[in-house]
């Protein structure tokens, strides 16, 4: 696998494992199992995806985090279980799926799936827990459904233009670097003004 490929393969999988770990994990084993689509030659290595104990398990995990996904507050408590699953599940795969490569370029490789995961993970988590703040239950009904859908493309494009894929990927991870913050401010303010709501601002002494 080439450097290029390599880090077009992490960022990707990376950046939607980070959103949805299994989904992630399913589609591409049931893709690569099944001949769905025309996956790129060099993916040769996802093979290992397409177990069909990892195709089930995945499955079922899947199914299990559309319901909670649904769920306001339920959705929150599950990104939270699961703030070290999907960053990790990434490096997993990512390292699985290398083959034959250097180890200097697994640890590389390893690290960005990390971090683009760890990344899309903290937002989502973010998001969901604004829109847990509001009082409709709509938006997370709307953002799960979303976020699904983006997997599921960003998925079948992986496998089709990893160049491409890894690249917007790339862009959607910086730009969530400098969004990040604004999220979590945006959190504390909605959540101070519930704390104020039902318990009364706090005393300030002279």
């Amino acid at each position: 696998m080439n450097p290029l490929l390599l880090l077009s393969t992490s960022l990707g999988l990376g950046t939607l494992a980070g959103l949805n770990l299994y989904l992630v994990t399913c589609m591409t084993g049931l893709a690569i199992r099944f001949d769905l689509l025309q996956v790129s030659g060099k993916f040769q290595n996802f093979e290992i995806l397409s177990n069909p104990w990892i195709i089930g398990i995945s499955g079922a995990m899947y199914f299990v985090e559309f319901m909670a996904d649904k769920i306001p507050g339920l959705d929150s408590v599950w990104d939270a279980i699961h703030t070290g699953i999907r960053p990790i599940g990434a490096m997993a795969i990512s390292l699985g799926s290398l083959g034959a490569v250097s180890t200097e370029w697994s640890i590389l490789a390893a690290l960005l799936a990390g971090t683009a995961s760890a990344t899309a993970h903290t937002a989502k988590m973010g998001t969901r827990l604004a829109a847990n703040a509001s009082p409709e239950p709509i938006s997370n009904l709307v953002l799960s459904l979303a976020e699904d859908a983006t997997v599921a493309t960003g998925t079948i494009l992986l496998l089709k233009y990893p160049y491409l894929t890894g690249g917007l990927c790339l862009l959607v991870v910086i730009a969530l670097w400098m969004v990040i913050p604004r999220i979590f401010r945006k959190v504390g303010g909605v959540f101070k003004a519930l704390r104020n709501r039902f318990f009364g601002a706090p005393k300030t002494t002279a």
